[in-house]
């Protein structure tokens, strides 16, 4: 921050001695606190300005220089970029709440067809009796109903139209015909989520859940991912920080490559069926062979090993974590589901 210097040799924050300009102690440069408003405008543009060039230098090697940020930043050139952690969390919000505010054209094209098209249509709900629908076998969810010989309905919790009708009749089954105790806990939940919403309501509602935990789960995965690089690399030569600066870094890319890939398929797929078809596909395509191609060079960048060991590394840690992901991603719906109200 540029300014004149006090005369005053004692730290306005701390209390320290200040030798020349800036507190050995805090940081913080001794200057007058009370300023012209001349020196509030060019204390903005000279900060503005200078943020302004590590970032826009930090994004381009982030996405076009592998491993460059992570390797500056632990050899000790900090001041050049923006801090890994504060570029994750900026790069996360711009990824997880830019696209929100994007026009959504299918809604737009969609709703003029329909009032192109608009008909009145008359619904008329029938209440059918549990008889009726054993005797019907009615499809009433995501099943069709099936009846053994015993006559009772066996396949699926969705088979029932409430709780109170599901428990009543699970009480006279058969121990061997009963429901398990995840299917019972799963259509409890599920025919109560039904008793006020439609299922297309609760499939917005689950969308809209894991849409607002994903980045939550994202940021929890990450230590994940830094242990596993930990379990692949000497424990004397490299830290486990080491291995946290190189996730941020990484997840910091994938993310920032989501949000170009959802921005231009955003704005490309109105301009007609041949962009929708051809060109973003295309777009998908290479963004995410650079994705996969970017790690095993970032990785080999980083670590300084031999083509054919990092190549065998780095394809283990994608399959260990595509499985990780996947299983996770399975946990992760699951809570979501159970958390809808």
């Amino acid at each position: 921050m540029s300014g004149d210097l006090r005369t005053e040799k004692e730290c306005e924050n701390c209390g320290y001695t200040v030798d020349v300009a800036y507190c050995s102690n805090c940081g913080q440069k001794n200057v007058e606190t009370r300023q012209s408003f001349w020196h509030l405008i060019t204390h903005f543009a000279e900060d503005f300005t200078h943020y302004d060039s590590a970032f826009w230098k930090t994004i381009k090697y982030l996405l076009l220089r592998p491993a460059k940020l992570t390797k500056e930043y632990l050899e000790g050139y900090r001041q050049r970029y923006v801090a890994p952690v504060k570029l994750y969390i900026f790069i996360s919000f711009i990824t997880f709440f830019i696209p929100s505010l994007y026009p959504n054209f299918e809604n737009h094209t969609n709703g003029l067809l329909n009032n192109e098209h608009h008909t009145e249509e008359v619904v008329i709900h029938k209440e059918v009796t549990l008889e009726e629908k054993i005797n019907t076998k009615q499809n009433v969810g995501f099943k069709t109903a099936t009846i053994n010989s015993t006559e009772f309905i066996v396949e699926t919790p969705m088979t029932y139209s409430s709780i109170k009708e599901m428990d009543s009749i699970e009480k006279i089954k058969p121990e061997h015909l009963r429901l398990s105790k995840s299917d019972y806990i799963l259509g409890k939940k599920i025919l109560k989520l039904y008793e006020h919403n439609s299922p297309e309501q609760v499939g917005e509602k689950l969308k809209e859940s894991i849409k607002h935990n994903f980045p939550k789960a994202l940021f929890i995965y990450m230590p994940f991912f830094a242990f596993i690089l930990w379990l692949f690399h000497g424990k004397k030569r490299w830290y486990f920080f080491d291995h946290g600066i190189f996730t941020l870094h990484y997840f910091s890319f994938l993310l920032l490559t989501s949000f170009i890939m959802i921005t231009l398929s955003r704005f490309i797929s109105p301009l007609g069926a041949v962009f929708e078809e051809i060109v973003v596909p295309i777009i998908i395509g290479l963004v995410t062979l650079w994705t996969v191609y970017y790690f095993f060079r970032s990785h080999r960048k980083m670590y300084h090993e031999k083509w054919i060991i990092n190549f065998t590394k780095c394809l283990l840690m994608l399959i260990i974590n595509f499985i990780s992901v996947l299983f996770l991603t399975f946990i992760f719906i699951k809570i979501a589901f159970y958390s809808l109200h």
